[in-house]
């Protein structure tokens, strides 16, 4: 037997947990209608698969009408879900993975403008200012009925064959009588602990009423708001206490921290530049103080930590939820003895900030992840002949496109203009807060090198060096680069954000920043120019700046401009540049109406996304088979892309990522997913 702490098994209750390794309760926003069909539940089966213990499903799946949807909840209120989650569950256990689920009433995190327009509640009338919403102070025969409604979700979900469920209590309902900050009542639902605690024990009481003693229950709950106003350590540890007290609960999912706002959660979910693991000691503290099951997720993104956890006694199960999204297959690559294979989480958070900006959760370098229907997590060797492959371009896109055709057993060539591999990722990466990005390039450099992949780095590649492989396929995967030609005068006076992540401009003093794409090349180029020194004034013709940036990435950004001297100005346009004496003017205009406006700046940057470096592209394309065309429809349905234009021709040629349009990682790298997984 292994004696890799991670993979021991635990046992709670009568269930036994195979290894350590969990995916703890979040929601992917992979549901129709509120209901958890097959996207959702190949999404957790390809968990089960790579061999996790166990996948907790929904975050937060909402037991009542007046709890609408925050980001694509579950309805556990409905019976029309059991169903749905028996086929999860009953797959899920056929690969030896326990499936529980998370339900709650969201409380005051939501908002009252959707679903059956029903009013938002709360223990008191407190605005969450992440949502919105001003609650009305909950009735008693709103407790009444919402007391009944986690009891019959919980019988729905024993019904479904779930091995359990968890309460959600941060954030939500239920511990908004537990806090301070929530709490205003002047009844028997505040004043001392147990009153503060009296609906919570009124919800476990009910739920044990229809599902028994034997069936798991747990919460997931703030044992220290981190915050003068809420519960603090000693107070939320005396919580967790008196829970276990009870004998109602199985497990403490143990969080720490508020989430009212961006800026709070983002100290409960850390994202990259932020330090990992922040709250696992403090977990132990309460596994220490309770002696009894302990989870815990909060960054943990790599197997040592996590291995750490479980061997110095800090918790009994791990949560490695964005690590998941990353590569599913962990514990199987573990029990392999494949850790190195892991694909890392590079803390790039473009998974949950898709989702509380009302998308889908999406991996930022695993395209597979959400689209098991259609995407391969694992590459399978091809049946058919063995092609020539050549790339051009070793950035994400480029890379990926290599990996996959690799895998597929071909013989692939990548050129590479640069001495290093990875494009905007290498860039971006420049950042010290940003740094974790590489490994999304490191990791596809250990892959190729594995499968005996030639890179040519230093080689600007022309028609006649890919003509002279004899290759069956070309991908074309030579990026963009900055467009700044967009001002009615004073283009050459500009510089682009490239020019500052690569630390070709390092200017202090007055400059502009404009921020014409939203997304991180801009804000990161702004963020570096503040901490040399520089004063800057980021202007946006948008309604806000970087709405390409999710809430949780947004942090870092705002506390950098917040912290200096720096200014943001919307719906303005920068129309010129002009020089005066030592100084730059710039124009700024609006899309509302006639005014203009200037300032007189040392340094002007404009972000205004990438243009094709397609040359090599349109060179190749008279020769190709396909003539460089892509049938969309095929494309989705997943059949041949690429159609006989030119059938006497000899290889197919595709370009994929920036050399197509100025778009994003996850974008490159599901292009090169897509279009090698079936050559």
């Amino acid at each position: 037997m292994t004696r890799d702490p991670l993979l021991q098994p635990f046992q709670l209750k009568h269930l036994t947990l195979r290894n350590r390794l969990m995916s703890t309760a979040h929601e992917p926003a992979y549901s129709e209608d509120g209901l958890p069909t097959d996207r959702y539940r190949l999404y957790h089966l390809e968990k089960a698969k790579g061999g996790i213990a166990m996948t907790m499903t929904a975050g937060s799946a909402l037991v009542s009408e007046d709890s609408p949807a925050a980001f694509g909840n579950l309805h556990a209120y409905r019976d029309e879900i059991v169903p749905h989650l028996k086929r999860i569950a009953d797959d899920c256990h056929e690969y030896g993975t326990a499936v529980m689920i998370q339900i709650t009433h969201l409380g005051r995190r939501t908002n009252w403008n959707k679903a059956d327009w029903l009013p938002v509640l709360a223990p008191s009338p407190v605005r969450e200012p992440a949502h919105r919403a001003f609650p009305k102070e909950a009735e008693d025969w709103d407790l009444d009925r919402i007391a009944e409604d986690y009891a019959t979700a919980a019988e729905r979900m024993q019904a479904a064959g779930l091995d359990g469920i968890e309460l959600e209590a941060y954030g939500h309902l239920l511990d908004g009588f537990w806090s301070p900050a929530t709490n205003f009542r002047e009844d028997e639902h505040n004043g001392s602990l147990d009153n503060r605690l009296r609906f919570t024990r009124r919800v476990l009481d009910s739920i044990r009423d229809r599902v028994g003693a034997d069936f798991i229950v747990g919460l997931r709950l703030v044992a220290d708001e981190q915050w003068d106003k809420g519960i603090s350590k000693d107070e939320g540890i005396e919580i967790c206490r008196r829970l276990v007290g009870t004998g109602q609960v199985d497990f403490l999912n143990v969080i720490r921290g508020h989430i009212d706002s961006d800026a709070a959660l983002s100290n409960v979910i850390p994202v990259q530049g932020m330090p990992a693991s922040p709250h696992l000691d403090f977990a132990g503290e309460v596994r220490s103080e309770t002696r009894f099951p302990v989870f815990h997720a909060a960054r943990i993104a790599d197997v040592a930590t996590a291995r750490h956890a479980v061997a110095e006694g800090k918790l009994d199960m791990v949560g490695m939820t964005r690590a998941h999204i990353a590569d599913p297959h962990i514990a199987l690559k573990l029990s392999q003895g494949r850790e190195h294979d892991i694909r890392p989480c590079v803390g790039a958070t473009y998974c949950l900030d898709r989702i509380y900006e009302g998308h889908e959760a999406l991996c930022i370098h695993n395209a597979a992840t959400g689209r098991e229907l259609t995407m391969p997590q694992v590459i399978s060797p091809t049946e058919g002949p063995r092609k020539r492959i050549a790339v051009v371009g070793a950035g994400p896109a480029g890379l990926e496109a290599a990996r996959v055709a690799a895998a597929r057993g071909h013989h692939v060539h990548v050129f590479e203009a640069a001495p290093d591999a990875g494009g905007q990722v290498r860039l971006a990466a420049q950042s010290r807060r940003r740094s974790e990005l590489i490994g999304i390039v490191d990791w596809r450099l250990a892959q190729l090198e594995a499968a005996g992949v030639q890179i040519s780095f230093n080689t600007y590649a022309e028609a006649a060096d890919v003509l002279a492989e004899e290759p069956d396929f070309v991908f074309i995967a030579t990026g963009g680069l900055p467009n700044t030609e967009i001002l009615e005068e004073g283009n050459a006076l500009v510089h682009s954000s490239w020019d500052v992540l690569s630390g070709d401009l390092s200017a202090t003093g007055r400059v502009l920043v404009f921020d014409d794409n939203g997304g991180h090349p801009g804000m990161q180029a702004a963020e570096m120019l503040i901490e040399k020194g520089a004063e800057v004034e980021i202007v946006t013709p948008e309604r806000f700046f970087a709405p390409e940036i999710g809430g949780l990435n947004h942090v870092a950004y705002a506390k950098a401009l917040h912290q200096s001297a720096s200014r943001i100005t919307i719906n303005m346009r920068l129309i010129g540049v002009s020089r005066n004496g030592n100084e730059l003017v710039a124009t700024l205009g609006s899309d509302y109406g006639e005014r203009t406006e200037t300032r007189a700046v040392d340094h002007v940057v404009v972000e205004h996304g990438t243009l094709p470096m397609d040359e090599l592209y349109f060179d190749l394309k008279p020769q190709s088979r396909n003539l460089g065309a892509v049938d969309y429809k095929a494309l989705i349905r997943g059949e041949d892309a690429f159609p006989a234009r030119n059938p006497d021709a000899g290889f197919t040629l595709v370009r994929i990522g920036d050399a197509v349009a100025s778009r994003n990682i996850h974008a490159s790298i599901y292009d090169g997913l897509r279009f090698a997984k079936d050559l």
